[in-house]
Order: structure tokens, then C-alpha cells, then sequence
């Protein structure tokens, strides 16, 4: 694994907190930027990343009836941003619709379909959502629904990974959140892996956030990060 296939969540609420990370780190290569940022401070925020040089995985999660994600989806490919995420239950139509409008495209963004939410368990899901799936394997007909629409790949936990490396195979992209350093804390994550056990189980991708962009110390999280992932 190498420092390439983490990408850090820029999880601040404004674009003076943002560009402050960024500039500390100049040796994350892969931000993401999620609701929180993006409300509170435009693409703008896309622009300066894009004019560092960073690849973007733009988390905004379109969930809505498929002209709408269909629209969002073009709207958002406009920025160039690398990775841009919708939620599998959107349905296969949306799916579909979207995926049919990156094609196309000279600049279009991989399209990620989110599974499951990395917060929430199997109580939640039996519970709340009234799902009688186990979360892997409602996580994997979800993602398999997205791969069969045209999607190129889901975000999922690292405890379901494996599983859709096997049936998925091995172009789908999957990236996965919920991940943890064993020196950071769990937070309200709840199923998670070390980065490197989540590549080695599959992942193309990990998403850290707070263990580096809230630590005390961001530049010496990072260093630590970089660190454990040496071969």
C-alpha cells in the first residue's frame, strides 16, 4: 500500500479552515470533500484543489429521483472532479441514467454508488430501516445492483470489502471509510480496519479524516500514516 490510495476527508466547515489543511499537508495527494465543506464553501473550494494539483472525490451523495441525480451528476462533472458518489438506493434507473451520461464525457468522474452508510450496524439496518438482511449482504446486492446499471464502483466498509472484491471482481473500484489507524480512537464508526488490512482485503482506496485533520499535530498524523503504510 502506498501513501496514493488514501484519500483525506477535508471535513471543515469553510474554505479559510480547508485551503489552512491543505497547505500543511502538501504531501496528501487525495482530498475529499463532503456536504459539510461544499455547503459552506462552494466549488470554489474545487478550484483550489484542482489548482494544487489534488485529485478530488467529491462526497455529496445524490439521493433523489433519477432526473435529478441525473442532473446533479452533470452538474458536478463540470468541475472535473475525480470520484463523485450517489446512493444505490436511488434505484437502477437513476443508476443508469447517470451512469449513461459520464460515458461520453471527456472529463468525467467515476461514479460511486453508496451501499451502506459506514455508521450504521446491523441493529440499525434490522431496526430503523426495517432491512431483514445481514449489512454484508445487503451491502453487496446493493453494490451489485449499481455494478449492473454501469457504475464503476462503491463505497463500503472495510468489513465488506473481500466479499465484493469475489463477486464484484476486480475492476469494480471500491473505496472504503471506516478506516482507522490503530493509534487513532473509533469514533462513531462501526465497522472498521487498519488501512492496510482494508487494501489488503481489496480496497482501491481508503478514506481518512479525523485521525489526521483533528489530531493535534495533522502534519505528524500524516507522517505517522505514511509510516505504517511502508512496506
Amino acid at each position: 500500500m502506498t501513501p496514493d490510495q488514501v484519500i483525506v476527508a477535508l471535513d471543515v466547515p469553510d474554505l479559510p479552515k480547508a485551503i489552512a489543511l491543505v497547505d500543511r499537508l502538501p504531501g496528501v495527494g487525495f482530498w475529499k470533500v463532503g456536504l459539510e465543506l461544499f455547503v459552506g464553501a462552494g466549488p470554489v473550494i474545487l478550484a483550489e484543489l484542482k489548482g494544487r494539483g489534488k485529485r478530488i472525490f467529491l462526497d455529496l451523495k445524490f439521493h433523489d429521483i433519477p432526473n435529478t441525480v441525473l442532473g446533479a451528476c452533470l452538474s458536478a462533472s463540470r468541475y472535473e472532479v475525480d470520484l463523485l458518489t450517489l446512493h444505490a438506493t436511488a434505484g437502477s434507473e437513476a443508476l443508469t441514467l447517470a451512469a449513461q451520461a459520464m460515458a461520453p464525457l471527456p472529463h468525467a468522474p467515476k461514479l460511486l454508488a453508496i451501499t451502506l452508510l459506514t455508521s450504521i450496524g446491523d441493529r440499525q439496518l434490522r431496526e430503523e430501516l426495517h432491512q431483514s438482511l445481514a449489512v454484508e449482504d445487503y451491502v453487496n446486492a446493493m453494490a451489485q445492483l449499481a455494478q449492473n446499471t454501469g457504475i464503476d464502483g462503491a463505497v463500503c466498509s472495510p468489513q465488506e470489502v473481500a466479499k465484493l472484491r469475489q463477486t464484484c471482481g476486480p475492476d469494480f473500484l471500491l473505496v472504503t471509510p471506516g478506516v482507522r489507524p490503530l493509534w487513532s480512537v473509533q469514533g462513531d464508526q462501526k465497522r472498521v480496519m487498519t488501512p492496510s488490512q482494508a487494501i489488503a482485503a481489496g480496497a482501491n482506496y481508503v478514506v481518512i479524516g479525523r485521525p489526521i485533520t483533528a489530531a493535534p499535530n495533522p502534519e505528524a498524523a500524516w507522517e505517522r500514516l505514511c509510516q505504517d503504510l511502508a512496506p
